[in-house]
């Protein structure tokens, strides 16, 4: 009989196994390639000994907010690599093993490789339990102890060339959940769960990352769930809930609701910034673990290794190995779809074409002019980036105001993005002064300030061509003319 609590929880795994395998193996999924010297970039949580030296930390903190409703008990999963260093021995005419830099197979090229193991960790708690003083008592902790492990390499006739050793270092940490009810016209309660590396490195382990990352928690993303209750989303929580919602404080992770939209009973907290109900895209024909590049580029860049390439990355992981196999057998009508796909587009007559209007431009769109959801046709008398050029578009005033003031084309403002999207680039422009270069409409009647940054040293190239960003008017704020460039 279907669980509707673990089928949510298998479709947010979906969208978490992108988080938790994100950098695991870069093209071209080879372990001599330089970029896969350095890895494990994401929810690193390394000894606490070791958080000085290396930079990264030791716990990751996250807080949400729920109201329970007719839910009484939390489910939480905590989800994890752990390191395991695997070395390459060959068989000798003794029956002795020697430990090689390569095992050279039709099929594939063995070399040492650090491997990732999932692990689990669960909470089946009530709330109730959760609060106060009792919310001590029912931290979970885990131990997972030093191991050895051995994997015969034979040949097709069955013969032992050799074996792979995976080793594993003693991990050792803490999952402290705890409940709070906040005061307000509704129950609403504030859920903080802390994911602790508590491991103690032996001295004679050594130092450095290397050592450390043997012995930390990689990947690092928690699933929550309430069978019943209702998670609030923090980036556009009810207007009623925003104080609490800005509140909330989250160190190494960004709590988003998960599931198919419309639910609200499990959220995915993660190492990587995502927006409330993620999804894979349905084109994706499986895994590459290299989400800085294209699916379509890279399944191409694979297909175009040569033998001896594929067999090593073949022998690096299985992982590895599965995207060669994947990219080689995959049909030509799936490399297709990979080529690109419109979700939501909305033609300038109005008539959708789709279920969903196309999103309003971003702060920092990639292309010139307004960007996704504004029309660029075609018109004399206006720039070729400014809607005005058609004559059937809606009409757009010069000037907005904004706190009481006049805003338009020439106005100084300084931009004020809130967490309503998850950009991080408006984090960085947070702050920024900046000056108004349009007022300007997209296809669903929204009104948006097309901006240069004032210290852009690109200011002028982004006037010639168009190249704005772009925000709402409750994004910005007038400047007044003391305040200084920050």
């Amino acid at each position: 009989m279907s669980n509707p609590l673990e089928d949510r929880f298998e479709q947010a795994r979906a969208v978490a196994d992108a988080v938790l395998f994100e950098g695991y193996v870069l093209y071209p999924y080879r372990a001599s390639a330089a970029k896969n010297q350095l890895r494990w970039q994401f929810g690193v949580l390394v000894p606490p000994a070791q958080a000085a030296t290396t930079g990264e930390h030791s716990v990751q903190r996250t807080e949400c907010l729920l109201e329970p409703r007719g839910g009484d008990r939390l489910h939480a999963e905590l989800r994890f690599l752990h390191v395991r260093r695997r070395t390459v021995e060959r068989l000798d005419a003794d029956g002795g093993y020697t430990e090689v830099p390569e095992l050279d197979l039709p099929d594939r090229v063995l070399v040492p490789w650090d491997e990732g193991h999932e692990e689990r960790v669960l909470i089946h708690e009530s709330l109730d339990k959760l609060t106060g003083d009792q919310a001590a008592v029912h931290a979970v902790r885990f131990d997972l102890p030093d191991a050895v492990e051995y994997e015969p390499v034979t040949d097709a006739e069955g013969r032992t060339l050799g074996r792979l050793v995976r080793r594993r270092q003693r991990l050792t940490g803490e999952l402290r959940p705890r409940v709070e009810e906040l005061p307000g016209p509704y129950r609403v309660l504030r859920l903080t769960v802390s994911v602790h590396n508590t491991t103690t490195v032996p001295e004679h382990a050594g130092a450095g990352r290397e050592t450390a990352l043997a012995h930390s928690l990689i990947g690092t993303h928690l699933l929550f769930g309430v069978p019943g209750g209702r998670f609030l989303s923090l980036t556009d929580p009810p207007e009623w809930a925003r104080p609490a919602a800005a509140g909330c404080r989250n160190d190494r992770t960004w709590p988003v609701l998960a599931g198919p939209p419309g639910t609200d009973d499990v959220m995915l907290s993660s190492p990587i910034i995502l927006e409330d109900h993620p999804a894979v895209a349905e084109e994706s024909p499986g895994p590459l673990y290299d989400a800085t590049e294209i699916d379509e580029i890279l399944s191409l860049r694979t297909a175009a290794l040569t033998d001896r390439e594929k067999r090593e990355a073949r022998g690096t992981d299985a992982r590895a190995a599965g995207v060669v196999d994947l990219v080689d057998d995959m049909p030509e009508a799936v490399r297709e779809r990979l080529h690109g796909a419109i979700r939501g587009l909305r033609e300038i007559t109005g008539e959708d074409t789709a279920s969903a209007p196309l999103p309003a431009a971003t702060a920092a769109g990639p292309g010139p002019g307004p960007g996704p959801g504004l029309s660029l046709p075609q018109g004399p008398g206006h720039p070729w980036w400014d809607p005005a050029q058609d004559a059937g578009a809606a009409e757009v005033p010069d000037v907005v105001v904004i706190d009481g003031e006049r805003v338009g084309a020439g106005s100084r403002v300084r931009l004020t993005p809130g967490a309503r999207r998850s950009d991080a680039q408006d984090a960085f422009l947070h702050g920024r002064h900046a000056t108004v270069e349009a007022v300007v409409g997209d296809l669903d009647g929204e009104t948006h300030l097309a901006v240069v940054v004032d210290d852009d040293p690109g200011t002028d190239v982004r006037r010639a061509q168009g190249r704005f960003l772009y925000f709402r008017p409750d994004e910005v704020a007038p400047l007044k003319e003391r305040e200084e460039t920050p």
